[in-house]
């Protein structure tokens, strides 16, 4: 609990501030230079310098005071998680971990906003009155009204983060599978619990008269909060669960700033705010990929319908690596379509090593990106730069999609709803308007997929079963590596 109160020394250090102010442009600059795949790597880099510089300039100012070995082991036992993390967790459970550092993020600005508060009341005890200039938080720290708003305002969106960002992790991992529990997740008890909530803040902050007050108002918000994080997220579907992570992501920002002023500290400040800011622009270009409005993706329900697999197709035409390895042949225009199917069956090598032969015999290779291809942003442009696909063959919905009718061949990697015509053809369906990969006006498709479910959309795909679109069943990785054999002995 001391170390909350510790960091305002830190932050209130000359030299300190310096080092943070550095940090804080590199992390801007960082960011900027994320925003290209050319110079993503070195954004990265430039973004680690800074956390490495703040995290280095916060141990010096605190080592006497806190100690060294505490300090020390810290540090070695969270690299030695993130260096474990880095290196075993899959790219197929990328969107997973984020959402795991969501919560830990939101945790994170709960835990210190509660632990600066009980520490101040348990060294000052409850003299009677905690009232000062009617702010009930405000005599703490003599911060008044906006340091009042910041420890709710830490502990509100933290904990919502948190039990929402677990949530969200248990759909895309697929071990949560309902929409409500009881009354949980009805928006009756969210617009309850929300009330609740800010009532909880209004007290908390600014109406308890003792310290013995605040305490108990600031542990119910707690509690009231990391309920209504669940309930949140727990009706929206798993189609959506790439614009939840990217919601979330801003709201550990946004809570990782409040905690910056209440410790005082100028980078947690602008870092929050970036992430925050960041977050909230991916959601809305997410939104916007989906033609969905924001509030539409947290209160309606998309993607949890139970359609079974194989129901209500009639028309399907299955084919084999032979009959493929023929189209392949003669065709002299490909695209290739990656989905989550590529991800999970990590046929990202597989599918360049079919791509580099097709373009050695003189055929047009291009790939069609999806936004939201895949279960969340940049995952296909991350899995294909890890085979070391060319970036100048990927290509965006917008210009990619008036190419496929001069198209002779597209090959869909197990993609489902960013290919569906229903969201062009049928106004009634979940995804209607949703912007999609005009993959049927190609001469021929052909579709490698493990069998007939349905996507996260949960709705039936009429491009299975159109005429010009033969499905070829299987493991992704197998399928396309069997393709490669049989083409290449033609």
């Amino acid at each position: 609990m001391a170390l909350a109160l510790l960091m305002q020394s830190a932050g209130g250090s000359e030299a300190a501030e310096y080092v943070y102010m550095a940090a804080a442009l590199l992390f801007v600059l960082g960011i900027k230079r994320l925003s290209g795949v050319r110079t993503a790597r070195s954004g990265n880099w430039l973004a680690s310098l800074a956390m490495l510089a703040a995290v280095m300039v916060t141990m010096i100012v605190l080592w006497d005071v806190v100690g060294g070995f505490i300090l020390i082991s810290g540090l070695v036992v969270g690299a030695v998680i993130g260096l474990l993390l880095a290196t075993r967790v899959p790219l197929t459970e990328m969107p997973e971990l984020v959402a795991l550092f969501n919560g830990l993020g939101g945790a994170s600005s709960m835990l210190v906003a509660l632990a600066t508060m009980a520490f101040y009341i348990s060294t000052m005890g409850d003299p009677g009155s905690a009232m000062v200039d009617g702010f009930a938080i405000g005599t703490v720290s003599a911060g008044g009204g906006h340091y009042a708003a910041a420890i709710v305002a830490s502990i509100l969106i933290g904990a919502v983060t948190l039990t929402g960002s677990l949530v969200a992790y248990g759909k895309l991992s697929g071990k949560v599978n309902v929409s409500r529990k009881g009354p949980l997740g009805s928006q009756p008890m969210n617009v309850v619990l929300l009330i609740a909530a800010l009532l909880l803040c209004w007290w908390g902050g600014f109406a308890a008269d003792s310290y013995g007050m605040i305490l108990t108002a600031q542990v119910l918000l707690t509690l009231v909060a990391l309920t209504l994080g669940i309930g949140l997220v727990l009706p929206i579907g798993g189609a959506d669960m790439p614009v939840v992570i990217s919601l979330l992501n801003s709201y550990s920002g946004l809570a990782a700033c409040a905690t910056g002023f209440v410790l005082e500290n100028n980078l947690l400040i602008v870092a929050g705010s970036i992430v925050g800011a960041a977050g909230l622009i991916l959601t809305m270009i997410m939104c916007k990929a989906m033609n969905r409005s924001l509030p539409n993706v947290i209160f309606a329900k998309f993607g949890e319908a139970s359609e079974k697999e194989d129901t209500g197709y009639t028309n399907v035409k299955s084919t084999s690596a032979e009959e493929v390895a023929q189209l392949l042949d003669v065709a002299q225009s490909m695209i290739i379509v990656p989905g989550y199917g590529l991800a999970v069956a990590q046929a990202q090598h597989k599918v360049r090593e079919l791509a580099d032969y097709m373009s050695s015999k003189g055929c047009d290779v291009k790939y069609a990106i999806h936004p939201v291809a895949g279960r969340m942003p940049g995952h296909m442009n991350v899995l294909l730069a890890e085979a070391d696909v060319p970036y100048e063959e990927l290509h965006e919905l917008d210009s990619i999609n008036g190419e496929f009718s001069n198209t002779d061949l597209v090959i869909v990697v197990g993609a489902n709803d960013v290919c569906n015509p229903c969201a062009n053809d049928d106004p009634t369906s979940p995804i209607a308007g949703m912007p999609v990969l005009n993959v049927w006006e190609a001469q021929t498709v052909v579709v490698i997929k493990r069998s007939l479910s349905h996507g996260y959309a949960a709705i039936k795909n009429p491009l299975f079963e159109a005429d010009n679109a033969l499905m070829f069943f299987g493991d992704a990785k197998q399928a396309l590596q069997d393709l490669v054999t049989e083409v290449q002995d033609l």
